[in-house]
């Protein structure tokens, strides 16, 4: 990547969240893949100084999809889909009072090639320090992602079945982007 400012979005490649289940039920759960649709992101990238190099990130939760559901007794339905999009909103993440979810940094390392971006999230009004890890080893792209643990920003992960059936408390997020020209 060249010095400069990026903006970023969901034009440039996706973002993605990856939910795995545990509990004495998860045979009849799914592992979901949900992509965030609308986001974006500023990225100011100084590879003589990755220091002075930056990232924002602002998700609106209301654009998760779940794009996929591995596992479980039977395939995901459009209707399952739909659900589980709702109990997000409204029982785990609460759109209608946090809308987005965001992350600055605080400190870049590495190069280009292999960085760490060092910050903190905020989800649900708690914010707390998260790293991510990433590389762009030609340039043209950039991959990369975070484990998050949700219990840590006060979510309780979603269970079903009396408990038998549950999210676990780490979720996967991932990214892979096209570079832009810089702004």
């Amino acid at each position: 990547m060249r010095a400069g400012t990026y903006r970023l979005g969901p034009a440039n490649g996706q973002l993605i969240i990856k939910t795995g289940r545990t509990g004495l039920g998860r045979r009849a759960g799914h592992d979901l893949t949900i992509e965030v649709t609308q986001w974006e992101a500023t990225a100011t990238v100084d590879p003589a100084d990755p220091a002075a190099s930056s990232v924002t990130v602002t998700i609106d939760v209301d654009s998760f999809a779940v794009r996929e559901g591995a596992g479980g007794v039977k395939p995901l339905t459009d209707g399952d889909r739909a659900e589980i999009k709702r109990t997000f909103q409204r029982e785990i993440l609460h759109t209608d009072r946090y809308p987005s979810i965001t992350f600055q940094s605080a400190r870049v390392t590495g190069t280009p090639e292999a960085f760490t971006i060092e910050g903190e999230l905020t989800i649900l009004d708690q914010t707390r320090p998260v790293t991510v890890r990433g590389s762009a080893p030609d340039g043209d792209r950039l991959r990369g992602g975070a484990t998050v643990v949700q219990s840590q920003f006060g979510i309780k992960p979603y269970s079903a079945f009396f408990g038998a059936l549950k999210l676990a408390d780490e979720v996967e997020i991932s990214f892979e982007l096209g570079v832009p020209s810089p702004a």
